[in-house]
C-alpha cells in the first residue's frame, strides 16, 4: 500500500516523506506539492507503526487542516484520520487549553472572542479612561496588544520594558500599557480569550506547569507543521517545547513567501531553524507542478535579488508558455479598463471561464477603478476576503445569545444583545450595570443576577426589565441540559425575538436576513451531523462556538461555483492558484510600499510579496502600472516599481520606459499635463505609438503640439451644426485627430461641435471607450 502512495511521489518529495533519522525542514517552493508530502509524510509514520493520536500537524488554516485530512483519509481510512492531532494552531491550542483551563484559573467552556469583539472591549476601555480615540485609535492599540502577546509580554511585563514605554509615549499614547492591563483583566473576568490569548496563554501554561507541558511531550511522538516561514515567536516557542526532547519534528515552508509580518511573523524562525535543532536535515521541493517555464524563472529572478533567504532554483517541466508581460497605463483609471479589456480578450482566445481569472492588489484601495471597469464590461466579479458570512449583523446577534447561553459571563456578547431585540434597557441603565461591574471586579451578569444587591439604582420598570432578560438567558440555558444542540439553536433564535424582528417587514433586507438566520440553523445542523458520523455524538453548542470562531482569513472566501473574476490583496492570494493572473499597481511606494522604505528587510519582504503574486500564475501573468494615480484628491506621478527592473528581459515582455526613464523635464508634452499632475515626476514610454485598440504595453505619443487654451471662432448661424474641426493654439484638431488624455490615455477624436467656450470633442479612447471632452477644460495633447 505504500508503494502506492509513494510511486505518486518524485524523487525529492519521496526522500522528504521517508526521512524520520530526526529535525527535517523542507523548503517547498511555490507550486512544489507540499501539501502531499505533509500528507505522505503522516501516512509514512502511521505505517511505520506511529498510533495516531500521537502525531501532531499544525496548520494556518481550517481550509488547510481539512484539505490535509481528507487527503490522508483517502489514503489511510476516515477512521485513522480522525483520530490526528490535525488543526489550526488556534485549534489545537484551543483544545489543550480547554483541557487544562483550571490550572489557569478558566472555565473549560471559555468564549473565544474574535476580532471585533476584541475591538469592542477596546472601544469601550478607551471610553471609559475618557482617552482621545482619535489618538488611542482603537485599532492600533488592538495591533499593539496583539503584537506584545505573539512577543509573549504580558502587561507586567509591557510596564518595565524602558522601549515599549517610550516609544509609546514619543507617540502620543503614554496608557496604552494600562489600556493592555485593564483589557487582559477585563477577558479574564468575562471568561474569554483573544485569538492572540491562545499562543499567549498555552505558553504560559507550559511555563508554569512543567507537568502539563511533559505530558504533551510524552504524548506527540512525532510533530509536523506547515507554512513554517508564516510562524510568529510564540508559535515557534510552543513548537519548540514540545520537540525538544525527542527532535522528532518535521516543518514545510518556504522562506521566499514570508510575507506576514505585520501579523508577527518571523522568517528568522525558518532561516535559523539549523541552529534550534543541530543535525537537521534539509529537503528541497525545487520542481514547481502550477506554471509555465517562463512565469518560474521570472519569479526566480525576482527572488534571487534577496539576501536573506535559503538557496535554491524553482524549476518547471511544463511548457515554456508566454512571457510574462508588463503593460504600462497613462493612469490608474486607464489600468482598470486595460485588465478588463484583456480578460474579455482571453477569455475569448483561451476559453477561460471568469473564475480562472484574478486580479491582485497591494490595497484593497486598488479595487475603485477595478471593479468600476470591469463593471462597464459587464464582468462579473467578487472580492475574496468581503464582509463573511459570521460577520453579517443578524449572524453575530444570534451568536452572541449562543455564546450567552454557554457563557453568562462574556461581556461583549452580553453587551450586545442585552437591548436586542429592543426590549427598553437603555444605554443609561447599561452603563450603570458596567461601572458597578467594573468597580467591584465582578462580571455584568454577576451585577445583573441583583442589580439592587450589588448599588444599582433602577426604578422598578427598569428593574423587571433586567429581570425578564435574565430569565431569557436562564430558559436557554436550561434548555441546553434537555434540547440536542441544533434544536437549542433554533429555539434561542426563534425565542429571543430576532426572528421576530426581521420578519416584522417583508423587505429584501430583512428577507435576506431570514435566509441568512435560516442557514446559521442549517450550519448548526449539518456541524452536528458531519461530527456525529465522525463519531463524535456529544456536541454541543460550544463545540459549535470554537469551530466557528476559529475561521482565519482564507476560510472566509466564498467556496460556491460561481463564475466570476477574484480580486484581492496579494497578502489574500497566498495558498491560491489561477491561469489567469493580473498584477496591479507595480509602482514604487504603492509596490514595493511606501511603508517599507525604512530597511531593507522589508524591501526583501516587498519582493517576496510580489514573488508570490507571480508564482499564483499557471498559464498567464501580467503586471501593470499606472504612470499617474489619483490619491488624495489629486493626481500625483507613479514611477514603475523598482522590482521591474529585476526581472530578467529574456522571460518578460517589458516597455522600454519601465528599466530606463528620460527625465520628465525632456519630455515635450510636460507642460500640458502639469496643471493636473502637479510638480512630481512622472514617466512614459519611448517605443512607438499603436492604433490597436486591443489591450497593449502603453507607448509614447511622438513629439506633441502642446494644447494650453482655445481659440473661440465667430459665432454663425449654424454654430449648432455638427463641426469637422477646432482651432486651438497648438493647431486644428479635426475629425480623425490622435490625442493623448492625462486620464484616459490615447484616443481618436470622432466628433466635434459647438464653438468658443462650447466646443466639444468626442473621442473613442483605445481602452476605456468613448468620451466626451469640453475643450476649454480637457487636458491632452495633440499626437497628429
Amino acid at each position: 500500500m505504500e508503494e502506492d502512495f509513494l510511486n505518486d511521489l518524485n524523487e525529492q518529495q519521496r526522500d522528504a516523506v521517508l526521512y524520520t533519522e530526526g529535525p527535517e525542514l523542507v523548503i517547498a517552493g511555490a507550486g512544489s506539492g507540499k501539501t502531499r508530502v505533509l500528507t505522505y509524510k503522516i501516512a509514512h509514520l502511521l505505517q511505520m507503526g506511529y498510533p495516531p493520536y500521537r502525531l501532531l500537524a499544525l496548520t494556518f488554516t481550517n481550509k488547510a487542516a481539512n484539505e490535509m485530512k481528507n487527503r490522508i483519509a483517502e489514503v489511510v481510512g476516515i477512521e485513522t484520520a480522525s483520530r490526528l492531532w490535525a488543526g489550526t494552531f488556534h485549534s489545537i491550542f484551543s483544545r489543550i487549553l480547554r483541557a487544562n483551563a483550571d490550572r489557569l484559573g478558566y472555565r473549560h467552556d471559555f468564549t473565544i472572542y474574535d476580532a471585533s469583539d476584541s475591538l469592542s472591549l477596546i472601544k469601550s476601555i478607551i471610553k471609559e479612561m475618557q482617552l482621545d480615540d482619535k489618538v488611542y485609535k482603537p485599532s492600533t492599540v488592538q495591533s499593539i496588544i496583539s503584537n506584545a502577546k505573539n512577543a509573549l509580554i504580558e502587561p507586567h511585563v509591557y510596564a518595565k520594558n524602558r522601549e515599549l514605554i517610550e516609544m509609546d509615549t514619543r507617540s502620543k499614547r503614554p496608557l496604552i500599557c494600562e489600556i493592555y492591563r485593564i483589557y487582559r483583566h477585563r477577558c479574564f473576568v468575562s471568561g474569554a480569550m483573544d485569538f492572540d490569548d491562545l499562543l499567549l496563554n498555552t505558553n504560559i501554561l507550559f511555563r508554569d506547569h512543567p507537568d502539563v507541558l511533559q505530558h504533551y511531550r510524552d504524548l506527540f511522538a512525532y510533530i509536523l507543521v506547515d507554512e513554517y516561514q508564516d510562524t510568529n515567536f510564540a508559535q515557534h516557542l510552543i513548537v519548540s517545547q514540545l520537540g525538544k526532547e525527542h527532535n522528532r519534528i518535521c516543518v514545510v515552508g518556504d522562506d521566499a513567501q514570508s510575507i506576514y509580518s505585520f501579523r508577527g511573523a518571523n522568517i528568522h524562525n525558518i532561516l535559523g531553524l539549523s541552529k534550534e535543532y543541530p543535525g537537521l536535515k534539509i529537503f528541497k521541493l525545487e520542481r514547481n507542478y502550477r506554471s509555465t517555464q517562463n512565469i518560474v524563472n521570472t519569479a526566480n529572478s525576482l527572488i534571487a535579488k534577496n539576501k536573506e533567504q535559503i538557496p535554491k532554483q524553482i524549476f518547471s517541466q511544463k511548457e515554456q508558455g508566454n512571457k510574462v508581460k508588463v503593460i504600462s497605463a497613462y493612469s490608474d483609471f486607464e489600468e482598470g479598463f486595460i485588465v478588463s479589456n484583456r480578460i474579455a480578450e482571453l477569455r475569448l482566445t483561451t476559453h477561460c471561464r471568469y473564475n480562472d481569472f484574478a486580479i491582485l492588489y497591494r490595497t484593497n484601495a486598488q479595487s475603485r477603478t477595478l471593479e468600476e471597469a470591469l463593471r462597464k464590461r459587464n464582468i462579473p466579479y467578487r472580492i475574496y476576503g468581503g464582509t463573511s458570512f459570521y460577520q453579517r449583523k443578524e449572524i453575530k446577534d444570534a451568536i452572541a445569545y449562543f455564546r450567552l447561553t454557554i457563557n453568562p459571563n462574556d461581556e461583549e456578547a452580553l453587551k450586545r444583545v442585552i437591548n436586542y431585540p429592543t426590549r427598553g434597557i437603555g444605554n443609561t441603565t447599561l452603563t450603570k450595570l458596567i461601572d458597578r461591574a467594573h468597580e467591584s471586579g465582578l462580571s455584568i451578569w454577576n451585577v445583573l443576577d441583583d442589580p439592587k444587591g450589588n448599588g444599582v439604582e433602577v426604578n422598578s420598570g427598569t428593574l423587571n426589565k433586567l429581570q425578564g432578560f435574565k430569565e431569557l438567558i436562564e430558559s436557554f440555558r436550561l434548555a441546553a441540559t434537555r434540547q440536542t444542540t441544533a434544536e437549542l439553536a433554533e429555539t434561542i433564535v426563534r425565542q429571543s425575538g430576532i426572528m421576530r424582528d426581521i420578519t416584522a417587514e417583508r423587505t429584501p433586507e430583512n428577507i435576506s436576513r431570514q435566509e441568512n438566520i435560516e442557514e446559521l440553523l442549517n450550519g448548526v445542523q449539518e456541524f452536528c451531523t458531519l461530527r456525529q458520523e465522525s463519531g463524535e455524538e456529544n456536541t454541543t453548542l460550544s463545540d459549535f462556538l470554537a469551530e466557528i470562531s476559529l475561521a482565519t482569513d482564507q476560510d472566509n472566501g466564498d467556496e460556491a461555483e460561481q463564475d466570476k473574476v477574484t480580486l484581492m490583496t496579494v497578502h489574500a492570494s497566498k495558498g491560491l492558484e489561477f491561469k489567469q493572473v493580473f498584477i496591479v499597481g507595480v509602482e514604487e511606494n504603492l509596490f514595493p510600499s511606501s511603508m517599507s522604505q525604512e530597511s531593507e528587510r522589508e524591501i526583501e519582504e516587498e519582493r517576496r510579496l510580489l514573488y508570490v503574486a507571480i508564482t499564483r500564475a499557471e498559464e498567464n501573468c501580467t503586471l501593470t502600472y499606472a504612470l499617474t494615480r489619483y490619491r488624495n484628491g489629486q493626481t500625483v506621478s507613479s514611477p514603475p516599481s523598482r522590482f521591474l527592473k529585476e526581472l530578467d528581459p529574456r522571460y518578460v515582455d517589458m516597455p522600454a520606459q519601465a528599466r530606463q526613464e528620460q527625465p520628465l523635464e525632456e519630455r515635450p508634452w510636460r507642460n500640458s499635463f502639469a496643471g493636473e499632475w502637479g510638480r512630481k515626476p512622472f514617466r512614459r514610454d519611448d517605443s512607438d505609438d499603436s492604433r490597436t485598440p486591443a489591450p497593449r504595453p502603453f507607448t509614447a505619443p511622438a513629439p506633441a503640439k502642446r494644447l494650453t487654451r482655445i481659440e473661440s471662432r465667430p459665432a454663425s448661424d449654424n454654430s449648432s451644426a455638427p463641426q469637422t474641426s477646432a482651432t486651438t493654439a497648438a493647431g486644428a484638431i479635426v475629425v480623425g485627430s490622435r490625442i493623448c488624455h492625462a486620464r484616459f490615455g490615447n484616443g481618436t477624436v470622432s466628433a466635434i461641435e459647438g464653438t468658443g467656450d462650447n466646443s466639444k470633442i468626442t473621442v473613442e479612447f483605445d481602452n476605456v471607450g468613448r468620451k466626451q471632452l469640453l475643450l476649454k477644460f480637457a487636458k491632452f495633447t495633440l499626437i497628429e
